[in-house]
Formats: C-alpha cells, structure tokens, sequence
C-alpha cells in the first residue's frame, strides 16, 4: 500500500471528504485528490496531514508503526492524541460575535466539520479573514473554537468587540495582570489592542491544522 492508499484509507475510516481532510490540514482538495491519487508522491504538509489522520508521518509515508486508534487499542489506559469526537458549525465571523447568546449549537442551520480534537459541544468552526495573523494562519485557514477552554497567556482567541458586536481573531497577551490581543503579522498596524471591558473572550482556538 503507498502513500496514497494510506491518506485515503485513514480519510474514510475518519469519515471525512477530501474536502474536510483539505481544511484540517490546510492543504486544497485538489492537492488531497492528487495525494490519493498517486499524483503527489511527499505532500508538503505531511506532518499536518498526519495529524488530521490522526496517525503519523512515518506511517503515512512509510506504512511504519501504528495509527493512533491502533495503539489506543492495544494499551486503553494511555490516551495518545486527538480523536474526531463530533461535527461542529461553520458560523459567520458576526455569528461568532453573538454566540454566547446561541443556547444550542445543534439548532445552528451551517456546514458541519469534524473537529479533530476533545472539545465541548458548543465548540465552533471560522474561516480566518484578513492577515492580521499571517504567517501563523492565513485567509481562509479553518479554526476550531471552543468557548468552554480555559484561555491563558499565549492562547490563540476570538473575542467579541463591544462596538461592533463582531469576532475578531487575536493572540492573548497577559502582562503584569494587563490583557491585550495581539496581531501575529509584524506589520498589522494594531500589533496590540488593550482589553479594558471593551471585549469580551468568545472561546479559544483549539485546533487550526494542529493542536493548540
């Protein structure tokens, strides 16, 4: 079995399309096709590729070791990575704004992905607008949001901005007790907006093609 047989077989034993793997992985679904297909012999992401696959690299390239479900399977009192638990909505940057007034997720008529990692059911899925965070994630990279996730220093966040009722996606800065969010692409002109109740925290960034 190569490379290709290996994506696919991980893919559709995940339950995913090559568009839904393409998104998790950050990588086209053209570029997934090409992959399963033979076309692309070493993919260009393949370490975030594997992790989408919830297996490894050496084995997606080498047919080396075991998928994380096997070894999970042969020990169950070690928890090794991420499993696809559940499908979550792709909502608008201004749905992400109001989403602690949304009481169900389930209700919430959207495109549903798997998140690739442990998370609460009101977690959510946003395509990144902008390049406020290049080159840490680009437009239309897909991130997982989980408002239930503790948000500490250095977590990547969507908060909501009180004069506009609209998301934003930021980096959390905590300084000397102080809290800002801050842009990842050096030549944002805000690199840092102060948090004076003039925000409020909607979830943390959970997954974006890997964990974080």
């Amino acid at each position: 079995m190569d490379l290709g047989k290996r994506v696919e077989k991980r893919r559709i034993q995940l339950g995913m399309t090559q568009a839904q793997l393409g998104l998790i992985a950050g990588l086209a679904q053209n570029s997934i096709h090409n992959i399963e297909s033979g076309e692309t012999k070493r993919p260009r992401k393949i370490d975030a590729l594997a992790e989408a696959l919830n297996c490894t690299p050496e084995y997606l390239l080498f047919g080396i070791g075991e998928t994380q479900a096997d070894k999970k399977s042969a020990n169950n009192n070690v928890s090794l990575g991420p499993t696809i638990k559940s499908t979550v909505p792709l909502v608008s940057w201004v749905q992400a704004g109001a989403w602690s007034e949304i009481n169900e997720v389930r209700e919430c008529d959207a495109t549903r992905y798997m998140c690739p990692v442990n998370s609460s059911d009101k977690t959510f899925a946003l395509k990144v607008q902008g390049v406020s965070m290049e080159p840490k994630f680009y437009e239309g990279d897909l991130i997982f949001v989980d408002p239930e996730a503790e948000c500490i220093h250095g977590s990547y966040v969507v908060a909501r901005l009180d004069d506009n009722n609209e998301a934003t996606f930021k980096q959390l800065i905590i300084e000397s007790g102080q809290k800002f969010l801050k842009a990842a692409n050096p030549n944002w002109p805000e690199q840092l907006i102060p948090i004076n109740g003039n925000c409020t925290l909607v979830g943390k960034v959970v997954f974006a093609g890997k964990s974080f």
